[in-house]
């Protein structure tokens, strides 16, 4: 099983406030933040976790959108062992998320198309060029 390996992380260009700026870099400085990116990764941690209320009871509407669906949000992992189950008991999935999706290369293409009805994805999807073509995602 082949797996993605690659960066897990996005740039962001974010405008911030001069002053806002300068408190940062004067925090970044004197030792309390190893750098910018760090102040505000730690920040955007800080603010998803206050509104975790929130990010559970949106998660959870998506969830329920989906009658057939698989519904993630975070880094989700298609592997062939779930497609296989999935030709076994006849269905197929709609994958919808917000993230990143890895499809493990070692799933064959027919296989894979037949399970998967659809991807819809918020983030990134790392799997082969003929997967990304496939579902339009290239």
């Amino acid at each position: 099983m082949k797996r993605y390996s690659g960066n897990l992380t996005e740039k962001v260009s974010v405008n911030v406030n001069t002053s806002t700026l300068a408190a940062i870099d004067l925090l970044v400085d004197n030792g309390y933040y190893s750098n910018r990116s760090d102040f505000i990764n730690q920040a955007l941690r800080e603010a998803v976790q206050r509104g975790g209320d929130h990010v559970q009871r949106c998660a959870e509407e998506a969830g329920r959108g989906l009658s057939e669906g698989d519904w993630f949000m975070g880094v989700r992992v298609l592997a062939l062992r779930e497609v296989e189950e999935c030709l076994a008991q006849g269905r197929s999935l709609r994958v919808c998320g917000y993230g990143v999706l890895c499809v493990d290369e070692d799933i064959p293409l027919e296989k894979l198309f037949q399970a998967v009805r659809s991807i819809q994805v918020r983030g990134r999807v790392a799997a082969p060029r003929p997967v990304l073509e496939h579902y339009g995602l290239a």
